[in-house]
């Protein structure tokens, strides 16, 4: 086994139980199988339901079974989420089943006995691009409702081989989403093979773990990630969002306050609102302590990103917090902040990512909002999905109430790693 650039082995791994849709998973494809003329499997479902480590090991014996000397896709919503979600499964699987491999870092393939495995990336509509011209005789899709529509056309389109085939596994979205009308929806005219996954169907989870994840979520996102239900986002988005998650002086004192980190979050504007959250964060709970909160519009009046930075200095009262977390469109503010010594770092402004982590924090009551913070608990209250964009199969907030809880979003999804919030 060669890993260029890596010399630590991975973890052993131990297979548990399969459940019996993990064993559909794994034989879907074998000659005495119902379904073996079959030319795709898409597996959805709740979070932790097995439908991952399953369908990357169904994928794996199946191309090396079927194929030699053939190429694969094989892709994920980043670059960083391949690696974590789908290359280190893959390397444990082949670890556990003694087969060699050679992972070619800086060229993004892998190369398991004969076969070759591209690495790819699916972000934007532009990713599509790098996956023409290229052969393929399968292709295995991680987390697949998030991929362009594009991308997912264009990674078919790709697989032309005679017997290609190809899995494709996902967390649920809308209703309307395009891989739940022109995939699941017909499934089984387009000889797709449509397996439901609950964490149920994952004989590892014990029932305290369950009982965890079904305690991280509620509304839309306990119907989806736990239910694993293609619905709906529509109305409050923050709908968790209540009066015991404000607090006052008396329960964030002095002493409390000296034990946390301070982190300043930042939705710029100059026609809109400019927001500026006061966070702190004692390694548990966020704190939204303060807030500024000018609206140019209301106001009558707009000012220069200069007078916004002496508004900022007499917001942080002298005491310069450990990172500014700033709307990343923000450039020339950003410019100015870091020329007056403070620390500056772009927020991450995927929107709903962000947003399911507000969510996750607010239900576990470990994001707490001051009494004194009017505009940000006015914001959360009425924020709500775009009805129109849901109808056309997107999701995403309307822009209206939105600059605080833009920021806050900006600060959870840029600055709590992930270890933090899979240990809510």
């Amino acid at each position: 086994m060669i890993r260029k650039g890596r010399k630590h082995q991975t973890a052993t791994f131990k297979f548990a139980p399969f459940s019996r849709k993990q064993r559909q998973v794994l034989t879907w494809w074998l000659p005495n199988s119902p379904y073996q003329a079959y030319d795709m499997i898409i597996a959805d479902g709740s979070i932790r339901s097995g439908k991952t480590i399953s369908m990357i090991d169904s994928f794996l014996m199946w191309s090396l079974y079927t194929f030699k000397g053939e190429a694969f896709i094989v892709s994920g919503r980043s670059a960083g989420a391949l690696k974590r979600n789908v290359l280190r499964p893959m390397w444990q699987i082949l670890q556990a089943k003694g087969i060699g491999y050679y992972y070619n870092r800086s060229e993004n393939y892998v190369d398991i006995g004969s076969n070759t495995y591209y690495l790819f990336g699916a972000s934007t509509e532009a990713s599509q691009d790098v996956v023409q011209g290229l052969t393929a005789a399968g292709a295995y899709a991680d987390e697949a409702a998030l991929f362009p529509q594009s991308f997912i056309e264009q990674m078919i389109g790709r697989c032309s081989v005679t017997g290609a085939r190809i899995w494709m596994n996902c967390n649920p979205g809308s209703p309307y989403h395009f891989l739940k009308t022109d995939y699941i929806d017909k499934a089984a005219e387009k000889h797709i093979v449509h397996l439901h996954f609950t964490m149920d169907d994952n004989l590892s989870l014990s029932p305290d773990v369950k009982e965890r994840y079904e305690r991280l979520y509620s509304g839309i996102w306990y119907k989806r990630m736990i239910l694993g239900e293609w619905v709906l986002a529509e109305g409050i988005i923050y709908d968790m969002f209540t009066d015991d998650l404000l607090f006052d002086d008396a329960e964030f004192t002095k002493s409390k306050k000296s034990s946390c980190r301070r982190y300043i979050a930042l939705d710029y504007g100059t026609t809109n609102p400019m927001v500026f959250l006061d966070i702190y964060d004692d390694g548990t709970t966020l704190w939204v302590v303060n807030e500024y909160y000018y609206d140019s519009r209301k106001e009558m009046r707009q000012k220069t990103d200069e007078q916004y930075a002496d508004d900022f200095e007499r917001f942080i009262d002298g005491e310069y917090p450990d990172m500014v977390i700033i709307d990343p469109s923000a450039a020339s503010f950003k410019v100015v902040l870091r020329g007056r010594g403070y620390r500056v770092k772009d927020a991450d402004n995927n929107v709903n990512d962000g947003i399911r982590i507000v969510a996750m924090l607010m239900t576990c009551r470990k994001l707490r909002v001051h009494q004194r913070c009017e505009n940000t608990r006015r914001e959360l209250s009425n924020y709500v999905w775009d009805e129109k964009a849901v109808q056309r199969g997107e999701e995403k907030p309307l822009k209206v109430n939105d600059h605080t809880c833009d920021a806050l979003r900006y600060f959870c999804k840029t600055m709590l790693p992930k270890w933090r919030i899979q240990q809510l």
